[in-house]
């Protein structure tokens, strides 16, 4: 009986002896998680004196939209731009239907702005004659020594308004 009531109090023990190192774990785990998530927000408005912005989308007739996207920069950098397109659903099983995606790699000269047209077929995927259209842009910006930084992050991608284009 001695045996099996130490082997319990043994495991009570080491299950006590746990919890310090894994509620310590599970801190320091939550500050890698949430540390270079607010260090790129905060990076997504400049990276290495560049800004990308979507523009709103301008609707082009017919069943073609303009994704605009200004990139300014203030010295001459290489500026690579990834955009994903969305018709946006209403309702309570708010799912929004992708569109496309594209990639970009623009030259842009010291202290200029550049707007990439990024034009795509809409299709009328609601009974009604318009569709709710928007685009998120992400971007990284070519260091002097030719390193790429790191791209503004999944999470912080910056999104053009909601525009609605008639079909």
């Amino acid at each position: 009986m001695s045996i099996t009531q130490t082997a319990k109090t043994r495991s009570t023990r080491a299950k006590i002896a746990l919890v310090p190192f894994l509620t310590l774990g599970m801190f320091v785990g939550s500050l890698a998680v949430a540390g270079p998530a607010q260090a790129n927000h905060n990076d997504n408005d400049r990276v290495r004196g560049c800004t990308v912005k979507p523009l709103d989308p301008r609707d082009l007739r017919g069943s073609r939209v303009d994704f605009k996207i200004e990139v300014h920069c203030n010295d001459d950098r290489t500026v690579q731009v990834r955009q994903l397109r969305y018709e946006d659903e209403r309702g309570p099983r708010r799912s929004d239907d992708f569109l496309g995606h594209s990639h970009f790699t623009v030259k842009v000269n010291d202290d200029d702005k550049k707007t990439i047209h990024s034009v795509d077929h809409v299709r009328n995927l609601d009974r009604r004659g318009a569709e709710e259209v928007y685009h998120l842009v992400s971007f990284r910006v070519k260091e002097d020594h030719g390193r790429w930084s790191d791209w503004t992050g999944w999470t912080d991608w910056k999104k053009s308004k909601v525009v609605e284009v008639h079909r």
